[in-house]
């Protein structure tokens, strides 16, 4: 966010925490993007902020949390003194979570598989009304598409990205019988390390579609742990992935930190996973 408009957030997710009874004295921001996340102590909440423009996102997000609860699944929960919905302040959408305080380090392969496959069953387990991941696939294609939309993006490079979305987007969703409820972005950074065990946040973005689309997320070594997986499936999905991260980050109003870094290591993924496709 501009510091202008994280200001605001900072404000708006503290001056809700403290209206529910929650102290929240000090802040401190966890993550900044085009939705914020606060650490809020000394309650020690998670705060998740962001414009009212993504209100539908953040009650989806709070929805799919909690029927996962109810399953058991290994996920970030809500937080339990207040009411499990979506509060609205300033202009802003508010969520609060319980807050984890990382512990150890990296996750090992084998660990993560088996998060993942405890959190494809507890996803097996509830109805949800969720997108295909192919709706998002062809939200990144229009991005790269509208020149107005992405105009930084160069000739060859849009040409690149277009025909990666379009050709891999429709090779991957030919057996739609495999389709289940996915996370759908749980890379690294949204699995975290806790006294509980791994647990994945970020779940706005749970869509359907093949395991292979969530597993195309994490470190290649994980994919060999979880059994059953179609490994040329994850090379055609990790491919795709890198060409939807290379499209949102040639939006002209991404705002992730660093962008610029991003622009040109996403273009270079995406060349690297083309490659190991073609090797299949």
């Amino acid at each position: 966010m501009e510091p202008s408009e994280l200001h605001r957030a900072v404000e708006a997710g503290q001056a809700t925490a403290s209206e529910l009874g929650l102290q929240a004295g000090d802040v401190m921001v966890v993550h900044d993007s085009d939705r914020v996340a606060l650490r809020l102590a000394p309650c020690g909440v998670l705060a998740r902020v962001a414009p009212l423009g993504h209100l539908a996102d953040s009650e989806f997000e709070v929805e799919v949390a909690r029927r996962l609860a109810e399953v058991d699944a290994p996920v970030a929960e809500l937080e339990p003194r207040v009411e499990p919905r979506v509060f609205s302040r300033d202009g802003f959408a508010i969520s609060f979570w319980t807050y984890y305080e990382p512990v150890g380090s990296e996750i090992a392969p084998a660990v993560y598989a088996d998060v993942f496959l405890r959190h494809h069953a507890a996803l097996r387990r509830i109805d949800l009304d969720a997108p295909h991941f192919t709706d998002r696939v062809a939200a990144a294609l229009r991005e790269v598409n509208d020149r107005e939309r992405s105009p930084e993006l160069p000739g060859p490079d849009r040409e690149l990205l277009s025909d990666t979305l379009s050709g891999l987007s429709a090779a991957t969703s030919i057996e739609k019988a495999r389709d289940q409820l996915l996370h759908g972005e749980p890379h690294p950074g949204n699995l975290l390390n806790t006294r509980r065990g791994p647990l994945f946040v970020d779940l706005a973005t749970c869509c359907r579609g093949p395991v292979e689309f969530d597993l195309a997320h994490a470190p290649e070594e994980v994919g060999t742990h979880y059994a059953g997986a179609d490994h040329g499936l994850i090379r055609r999905c990790r491919a795709l992935n890198w060409a939807m991260f290379s499209a949102w980050r040639w939006r002209r109003d991404d705002q992730m930190p660093d962008r610029d870094h991003w622009r040109v290591e996403g273009l270079s993924q995406v060349r690297v996973a083309l490659d190991r496709c073609r090797l299949d």
